[in-house]
């Protein structure tokens, strides 16, 4: 059978049983817990995951959490409360904004903002980009910073890698944070703390280490996004939620998921990926998804880079052996 979109088709009830059973072993038998801690993004995946989680234990074992901070969008603790609401669990919200400041997190990227563009008026917002245009044609894959002034003014700038590493170091606290929040309500209740990460993010390293890449349990990992939307329909996850732009939420000038890190849309990227790890064809790829090869070409060769930068996110530490 040709390669085409219908490769990433699921029955939903059957994947549903199955990740059900998952968690519902791992949480008795593996850890010998009593029930799951979930971060609430107000996202798609934590909100799938979720529902997933009361699915296996019932509502009354799975406790959600919404953990804000400064850059926060107003929104992820909406749509957040919105689906521990319609889940009926028990959550809480703590602003994480205070242990952030107490480490310096926003002082630090915005000195480096600030030495990069020297005498910008304040208030401002920044994100980071990288090109999009990684299907049409050979570019260097660095990042941008951008800032967004108060009049609506943006200014752009390569971002050196020294900068672009104390950006990162200073805001992947964020995500660690957040997990110091999860595991304190975790081990109170005699709990585990259960991840979002799906297949799509998993595979190229889209997590940060001992953030929210350090959970107990990966219900989605082996869902490509696509897969994951048709759960999340299947499941009842509230429309907002489903029709929301995907984003690492962590800038306080809005990017998303593709802007950030893919370089392409969902719709591509999952395809294309699936490709890859099943050794089809490119041009099989490329036909099924309207492209040329030379565009498969250079869309596996990013996802290849990325997956090697990034292997020693999945794997245990090296040790010496004896």
């Amino acid at each position: 059978m040709a390669f085409s979109r219908s490769v990433l088709d699921i029955d939903p009830e059957k994947a549903c049983l199955k990740i059900e059973k998952m968690i519902k072993t791992s949480v008795s038998d593996y850890f010998n817990r009593k029930g799951i801690v979930i971060g609430l993004s107000g996202g798609l995946d934590s909100a799938v995951s979720a529902a997933l989680s009361v699915r296996a234990l019932g509502a009354d074992k799975v406790f959600g959490m919404l953990l804000p901070e400064t850059d926060s969008s107003p929104v992820s603790r909406e749509y957040g409360a919105m689906q521990a609401e319609q889940l009926g669990i028990e959550y809480k919200e703590v602003n994480i904004s205070p242990y952030l400041e107490s480490f310096g997190v926003y002082e630090k990227r915005d000195t480096v903002v600030r030495k990069l563009f020297p005498g910008i008026p304040e208030p401002f917002k920044f994100r980071l980009v990288l090109p999009q245009n990684l299907l049409d044609e050979d570019r260097i894959n660095a990042y941008s910073i951008e800032v967004l002034l108060e009049d609506g003014t943006v200014k752009k700038k390569r971002l050196p890698l020294k900068d672009y590493l104390e950006l990162m170091a200073a805001n992947d606290i964020k995500q660690r944070t957040r997990m110091i929040q999860l595991y304190y309500e975790a081990e109170k209740r005699h709990y585990i703390v259960c991840g979002t990460t799906n297949l799509s993010e998993m595979i190229q390293g889209f997590f940060v280490k001992f953030g929210d890449g350090g959970v107990d349990i990966e219900p989605i990992a082996n869902l490509y996004k696509k897969q994951v939307y048709d759960l999340g329909r299947y499941l009842g996850v509230p429309e907002e939620i489903l029709s929301r732009t995907p984003s690492p939420d962590t800038y306080s000038y809005v990017v998303s998921d593709e802007d950030f890190y893919f370089c392409m849309p969902y719709d591509k990227l999952d395809y294309i990926l699936y490709g890859v790890e099943n050794n089809i064809p490119k041009e099989e790829v490329a036909a099924a998804l309207d492209l040329t090869v030379e565009q498969i070409e250079r869309g596996w060769k990013d996802l290849a880079r990325k997956r090697e930068a990034t292997r020693h996110l999945r794997e245990l530490p090296p040790t010496t052996e004896f």
